[in-house]
C-alpha cells in the first residue's frame, strides 16, 4: 500500500493496487457521518475507435455506446440496482462524460454492504437482445429532449464549432439514428474492452476502515479468474489546430441570447503534473482576463452587456483542451470583441503580478474548500488519476506558477484563430 500525503494541508490518501490491476484509493475522513464511492473506468464517449486484442483491424462501434452501456448495467434480472441501494440506506447514481464512465453511491450506515453491491454490479453486466431494443427508445427520449435544451445545445454547438473530427464534439448520448445500430455483441466487446481492472479504479472516501475496506473489494474479486492486460490502445482521428468554423448560431425558446466563446487548445499530448500546471495556468489566466474583479469583467457588466449568468472554465484532457466563457446577453458579438480587445491590450501591455498573487490565494481557498466536500472530491480525484495527476500535489504546483507561465499562456492560447463562438436566439 502506498501512501499519499500532504502535510502542508493535512490530507492523506492510500492507494492500492490489485493483482487484477484495479487500483483503489481510500481518503480517511475520521468523524464524517457520511461516506462515499465511485467505482469508474476510463472509457468515456470519446473511445468509439479502438484494438480490443482480438481483432487485428480497429474496432468502430457507434456514438453513444458508452451512455449506453452506463445505462444497462444498472439492469439486472431481479429487479432496480436502485431500490436495492436505497434498502440500505444509499443513494446511487452514475454517469457518463467524453473519458469517464463512473458508479457511485453516498451512505451513512452499511458502507461495506454498499459498496459490495456496488462492485456486484458493475462488474457482472446483464445484456440481452430484448433490453438493448427496449434502451434505445428510452434514451432515443433522452436524446430528443436535449436537442431543445438552450444550455445543452449552446455548448455542444461550440465544440461543433471548435472541433472538426475529434470525438468530443459529438453528443455524449450520441444520436437517435447512432443509437439504433448499438447491438448486444458490441455492448459486450466495449464491456469486455474498457471494463477490465487494469483500466478501472475506485475511490473511497469518509470514516472508513481502510483494511475493511480493501478486504471487501479484494473479496468481490475473489471468485473471479481475471487475466492480467495491458493498456487498451484507443485511436482518435487527426484534428488540425484551427477551429471549424468560426461563428455557429440557433434558435431556440430563449428570452435572452445564449452564448460560449471558445477557445481550442493547441499545446496538448501532455499529462501528469505538466497537464495539471497547464490547467491551473489557464485557470489563473482566466480569473485575471474575465473573472468577476477584472477590470474587463467589471467594464462588460457596468455597460450591460453581461450578467450575473456569466461564467468562464477550461477543459484540459491529454488529447485536446478548450477554455469558454459565456452566459446571456443581447450583443453576444459585441462582448467577444470586447474580450479580444482586452487579450490584445494584455498581450502588449503584460499582466499584473498583483493580480496574479490575488488570483492564486483564491485558486488555493476554493480548493482547500472542496476537499470538505467528499463527492466532488472523489470524482475530481479519479478523473485526475486517470490522467496521471496527484490531485494533492495541485498547492505545490500552483505556489509555483508565475507570471511568466501566464503570460507565456496568455499568448499562445488565446489567438483568435482559435476562437469561436455559439449562440442561441430566441425563436422570431
Amino acid at each position: 500500500m502506498t501512501v499519499i500525503e500532504n502535510s502542508a494541508i493535512e490530507e492523506i490518501i492510500y492507494k492500492y493496487k490489485m493483482d487484477n490491476g484495479l487500483t483503489v484509493y481510500i481518503m480517511p475522513k475520521p468523524g464524517y457521518t457520511k461516506q462515499f464511492a465511485i467505482y469508474a473506468t476510463n472509457y468515456g464517449s470519446n473511445d468509439i475507435k479502438f484494438l480490443d486484442g482480438k481483432h487485428r483491424e480497429p474496432v468502430e462501434v457507434p456514438y453513444g455506446i458508452a451512455h449506453f452501456l452506463e445505462h444497462k448495467l444498472f439492469e439486472e434480472q431481479g429487479g432496480s440496482i436502485f431500490e436495492r441501494f436505497s434498502a440500505l440506506g444509499a443513494q446511487a447514481n452514475a454517469f457518463t462524460n467524453f473519458n469517464m464512465t463512473a458508479y457511485l453511491f453516498s451512505s451513512t450506515n452499511k458502507f461495506y454492504d454498499c459498496l459490495n453491491l456496488l462492485l456486484d454490479f458493475v462488474n457482472r453486466p446483464y445484456f440481452t437482445d430484448e433490453n438493448v431494443e427496449k434502451e434505445k427508445g428510452i434514451i432515443a427520449q433522452e436524446i430528443r429532449m436535449y436537442e431543445d435544451n438552450p444550455a445543452w445545445r449552446v455548448y455542444f454547438n461550440l465544440l461543433g464549432a471548435l472541433y472538426k473530427n475529434y470525438p468530443v464534439k459529438n453528443d455524449i448520448a450520441g444520436t437517435v439514428e447512432s443509437i439504433t445500430g448499438i447491438t448486444k455483441e458490441q455492448l459486450y466487446l466495449c464491456y469486455e474492452t474498457f471494463y477490465h481492472p487494469n483500466n478501472m479504479a475506485i475511490f473511497m472516501i469518509g470514516d472508513i476502515d481502510k483494511e475493511q475496506a480493501i478486504d471487501t473489494v479484494k473479496q468481490s474479486f475473489a471468485d473471479k479468474n481475471i487475466p492480467k492486460r495491458g493498456d487498451v490502445k484507443r485511436i482518435y482521428p487527426d484534428e488540425p489546430a484551427d477551429v471549424a468554423q468560426a461563428l455557429v448560431t440557433q434558435q431556440l425558446e430563449v428570452a435572452i441570447p445564449m452564448f460560449y466563446i471558445g477557445f481550442k487548445d493547441s499545446d496538448i499530448g501532455m499529462s501528469g503534473n505538466k497537464l495539471m500546471k497547464k490547467d491551473i495556468v489557464t485557470g489563473v489566466l482566466l480569473n485575471m482576463l474575465i473573472g468577476k474583479s477584472s477590470d474587463t469583467y467589471q467594464s462588460l457588466y457596468e455597460d450591460g452587456l453581461i450578467n450575473a449568468t456569466f461564467e468562464k472554465d477550461y477543459t484540459g484532457e491529454i488529447n485536446y483542451g478548450f477554455s469558454l466563457m459565456g452566459g446571456e446577453s443581447q450583443q453576444p458579438l459585441k462582448v467577444q470583441d470586447r474580450i479580444m480587445e482586452a487579450i490584445n491590450k494584455y498581450k502588449q501591455s503584460g499582466l499584473n503580478v498583483n493580480d496574479l498573487d490575488r488570483v492564486k490565494r483564491k485558486m488555493l481557498g476554493d480548493f482547500l474548500m472542496s476537499l470538505n466536500r467528499i463527492d466532488s472530491i472523489a470524482s475530481v480525484y479519479i478523473a485526475a488519476a486517470f490522467k496521471d495527476i496527484n490531485l494533492i500535489d495541485y498547492p505545490k504546483v500552483l505556489d509555483e506558477v508565475r507570471i511568466s507561465d501566464v503570460e507565456e499562456r496568455l499568448r499562445q492560447h488565446f489567438d483568435e484563430k482559435y476562437c469561436a463562438i455559439s449562440i442561441i436566439e430566441p425563436k422570431k
